[in-house]
């Protein structure tokens, strides 16, 4: 089997940080040998969330089995996923914002036997929907469980609690027309209706300057998508909160690396 070198689009203080969780967690655990040592199942596992390795490959490139791969995988997940802050958490920083933005993503997954529920009609395609906020640079501030992709975005925001924690914490929040009907801290572009055919210059004026803010959450939802794996999910779909919960840890150490 032939081999190259490739990178992983990620700082060292990224690897590091997982090293350091992987090693701290052998410790408690006070495991044995292992093939791969700490900096290694890390590398590995970036490798796989990263790049979107699969496991043949990242098993032929670091001379281990399948098996072994995606053990070490899904411990170093679980071990990021545990990190992870609930919305009860990130509001503590989402509370300081200037104003927060909110949107909703699709994540494609391989069709299950279950596929009803998983089907978006509105992305013609099988995916889990995650509610994404945004800082007012476009910086992913938090992602939430997955839910299957007939969810609307209004409703998984409810469902969530999204809604009812911006407005408790009264943080002015953008968001595109799939949320009307949200009301509390929650503002919507004005929409044409049966009885309102045209919007008046006014309205398509305020709607022109809502994009350009709601735009900046799209660069939120691009940051999650630069983590190849997420491109087409070929896992269980309850595995997606854990994978978007591991990769949510890492973009913040990612996005941090020079600070400290």
């Amino acid at each position: 089997m032939l081999s190259y070198p490739a990178t992983i689009s990620l700082s060292r203080r990224t690897l590091n940080h997982l090293a350091e969780r992987i090693r701290g967690h052998r410790q408690q655990r006070k495991s044995r040998w292992r093939k791969l040592d700490p900096g290694r199942q890390a590398l590995l596992t970036l490798a796989h969330l990263r790049n979107g390795d699969t496991y043949t490959r990242l098993a032929a490139g670091f001379e281990i089995g399948i098996a072994t791969a995606w053990r070490y995988v899904q411990e170093a997940i679980a071990l990021l996923s545990a990190a992870a802050d609930d919305l009860a958490s990130a509001m503590r920083r989402i509370r300081q914002l200037a104003y927060a933005i909110l949107d909703g993503t699709l994540i494609p997954i391989d069709r299950v036997a279950d596929q009803r529920p998983y089907y978006s009609g509105k992305h013609k395609r099988h995916g889990v929907n995650v509610q994404v906020i945004a800082d007012a640079a476009g910086r992913l501030v938090w992602a939430s469980p997955a839910l299957p992709g007939s969810a609307h975005d209004l409703s998984a925001a409810r469902i969530h609690g999204i809604i009812d924690a911006l407005t408790s914490a009264d943080v002015m929040t953008f968001a595109d027309k799939g949320y009307q009907g949200a009301r509390g801290s929650v503002r919507t572009p004005f929409k044409r209706r049966r009885f309102r055919p045209k919007l008046s210059r006014r309205q398509k004026a305020v709607n022109r300057a809502h994009a350009k803010v709601r735009a900046r959450g799209e660069r939120a939802i691009a940051t999650l998508k630069t983590w190849k794996i997420l491109a087409k999910l070929r896992c269980c779909p309850r595995r997606a909160t854990t994978i978007v919960q591991a990769i949510l840890v890492l973009q913040h150490v990612e996005a941090n690396r020079y600070a400290g």
